[in-house]
């Protein structure tokens, strides 16, 4: 059996702050799906975001501009 690996507090704030852009994608009218193809392909840049301060929500709408 796998031993499942842990997280840190970090990456699981950055993970947990994408999911939450996600949902702003989402109400803004991507699909889940390309909301998070979205995140996955430019998650280099959505990374910067979340480093920047700026908030899920702030994130959504400079994806969405």
């Amino acid at each position: 059996m796998a031993k499942k690996e842990e997280i840190d507090e970090e990456t699981q704030a950055i993970l947990d702050w994408c999911i939450e852009v996600e949902g702003f994608l989402v109400k803004g009218g991507a699909s889940r799906k390309e909301a998070q193809d979205h995140i996955e392909e430019q998650i280099e840049w959505f990374t910067d975001l979340f480093y920047d301060g700026l908030t899920p929500e702030e994130a959504a709408k400079e994806a969405l501009a």
